[in-house]
């Protein structure tokens, strides 16, 4: 698809890398699948996708943890 960002780049299957602050916690999120422009490297995450962040961080929440790093991995 044409980046909404730049107007100029095609996107292409990628990664990214998601963070998330809330009340002092910091959640990072890496290997985010997502369709990332070529040109100015926008990332746009499709919403199935979202969903596990969202849980991801939710769950971070329930840890306790000032900052949390992981790898994403799609629930099985």
């Amino acid at each position: 698809m044409k980046c909404i960002v730049c107007h100029h780049g095609v996107t292409h299957p990628g990664t990214t890398t998601v963070t998330f602050h809330r009340s002092g916690q910091t959640v990072v999120v890496t290997e985010v699948p997502a369709d990332v422009c070529e040109n100015c490297g926008e990332a746009y995450v499709i919403e199935s996708v979202t969903a596990e962040l969202l849980e991801i961080a939710a769950q971070a929440r329930t840890a306790n943890a000032q900052v949390l790093v992981r790898d994403f991995a799609p629930a099985a």
